[in-house]
C-alpha cells in the first residue's frame, strides 16, 4: 500500500505553523499524529514561524505571505482571498490524497482543491471566527466570509468542530440537503511529550498556570485568589501577553509572591509544569466559552489536579471531586478555597492528579482526536 500524502493547511495569518500558541501546538500535534500513520505530511499556510520544534525539522512548510501590518482591513481580506487562492494552487498541484484544512476567514482552498480533485477532505473547525471578527475586531466583507465557511462545509467529508458551541455555529449557519458530517472532537495532548510531574517538597506548594494574558484566561480572579488564600502556596505564572503589565500590578499591589515565567516554547511547557502541586484554569463567566483549552488536557497529561471554572467544555474534561475540582467561574472566593484545599491534602491531590493523567492517555491522545476527525475507512485505521 503506497504512502498516503496529506496536504495541512492553514490560511489564517494569525496562527504560525511554528510558534508558541495553542493554535501553532494544535498544527504540529495533528502532524505528528498524521505522520505516527504513516502518511507523507506537507503543510502549506501563510505563516510559518520560527520556533521550531526538532522532531519537525524536516516537515516542508509551503508559505504564501498575505503581507503586511500596514494594510487597511479591506486590503487585508483581499490580501488573505488571494493568499488562499496561491495555496490552493500549490496543493492541487501536489494532488494530495488528504487535505485536511483549518478553517480560517475568506479561505476556499478545500472548496477549490477539492472541485478539480478527487482527494479526502477534512475541515477543522475550532471557533466561529466571523462572529470573533466582527465582534471584536475589524469584519469588512462578512457576507464574503459567510459565503467562503458555506462552500468549505459544503466540500468537506467530514467537518470537525472542537466543541459542541463551535459544532452548533456550524450548522446554524451552512445547511445543506442531507446535512454535513459535523462532529465534536475536543483538543487533545501529548501524553509522551507531557510525563507525570513531582511536586517540588523544599517550600509552600506551587499552583501553576499555563496560558496567554488576556481578559478571557481569568488571571486577574487567579490573583484575587491568591490574596483570600488562607493556607500558605507559591503561584507560577507561565505566559505573556497583553495584560502582563496588570498582572504585575495586581502582584504588587498584593504583595503576592509569584513567579512569572514569561512565554515559553511548546517543547518547554513540561519544565515549566515540574514541582507544581496543583494547576489551575479560573475562565471567568462567559457566554461564548465555545473553545477547548489546551492547557486542561496538559495538565492532566502532568498528573497534576486541576481546579477550574465549571464553564463551556471543561466539565467534559475535568470530573469534579475524580481528577480535578469545579468552581463557579468570576468567583476568587471559591477560587481560593478549593486550591487551599487541594495543597493542604496531598494525597487527595496526587490521587486527582494521577486519575487525570490516567484519562489523558484513555480518551485524549492527538492519535484518537486525529482519527475522530476522519471518514470511515481512514478513522479506522491506526
Amino acid at each position: 500500500m503506497s504512502t498516503q500524502r496529506v496536504a495541512y493547511v492553514c490560511a489564517d495569518p494569525g496562527i504560525p505553523v511554528f510558534g508558541t500558541k495553542g493554535a501553532s501546538v494544535h498544527i504540529q500535534e495533528l502532524v505528528r499524529a498524521w505522520r505516527r500513520r504513516g502518511a507523507d505530511v506537507e503543510v502549506y499556510a501563510v505563516r510559518r514561524g520560527s520556533e521550531v520544534p526538532a522532531d519537525l525539522a524536516d516537515l516542508p512548510v509551503h508559505e504564501v505571505r498575505v503581507g503586511g501590518k500596514d494594510l487597511d482591513p479591506a486590503e487585508r481580506e483581499r490580501a488573505q482571498r488571494a493568499a488562499a487562492a496561491q495555496l490552493s494552487e500549490l496543493v492541487l498541484a501536489a494532488r494530495p490524497d488528504v487535505l485536511h484544512e483549518r478553517y480560517s476567514l475568506f479561505s476556499t482552498v478545500l472548496a477549490t482543491v477539492s472541485a478539480a480533485h478527487a482527494c479526502t477532505t477534512v475541515l477543522e473547525v475550532n471557533a466561529p471566527l466571523v462572529d470573533e471578527q466582527r465582534d471584536h475586531r475589524v469584519l469588512v466583507d462578512e457576507a464574503g466570509a459567510e459565503s467562503a465557511l458555506a462552500a468549505q462545509v459544503a466540500a468537506a467529508d467530514v467537518v470537525a468542530c472542537v466543541s459542541e458551541q463551535v459544532a452548533g455555529w456550524v450548522r446554524s449557519r451552512t445547511p445543506r440537503p442531507g446535512g454535513a458530517d459535523v462532529r465534536v472532537t475536543p483538543n487533545g495532548v501529548n501524553t509522551d511529550r507531557i510525563r507525570p510531574v513531582t511536586p517540588d517538597p523544599s517550600g509552600d506548594p506551587v499552583v501553576v498556570f499555563v496560558g496567554t494574558l488576556k481578559p478571557w484566561h481569568g488571571v486577574e480572579d487567579l490573583l484575587a485568589a491568591a490574596a483570600l488564600a488562607q493556607v500558605p502556596w507559591r503561584l507560577r505564572i507561565v505566559g505573556d501577553g497583553p495584560q502582563r503589565s496588570v498582572v504585575e500590578r495586581l502582584v504588587a499591589r498584593h504583595q503576592l509572591e509569584v513567579e512569572l515565567l514569561g512565554a515559553v516554547a511548546p517543547e518547554q511547557v513540561p519544565q515549566a509544569l515540574e514541582g507544581a502541586a496543583v494547576a489551575v484554569a479560573p475562565y471567568p463567566a462567559s457566554a461564548d466559552h465555545y473553545f477547548s483549552p489546551l492547557k486542561v488536557y496538559e495538565y492532566g497529561a502532568a498528573g497534576l489536579p486541576v481546579v477550574a471554572s465549571a464553564i463551556g467544555q471543561i466539565p467534559d474534561v475535568v470530573v469534579d471531586g475524580a481528577t480535578g475540582v469545579l468552581v463557579p467561574p468570576s468567583d476568587p472566593a471559591a477560587l481560593a478555597a478549593a486550591l487551599d484545599a487541594l495543597v493542604t491534602d496531598p494525597a487527595r491531590a496526587r490521587r486527582l492528579g494521577a486519575a487525570a493523567r490516567r484519562r489523558m492517555e484513555t480518551l485524549h491522545s492527538w492519535d484518537s482526536v486525529l482519527g475522530r476527525s476522519l471518514p470511515a475507512p481512514l478513522g479506522a485505521s491506526a
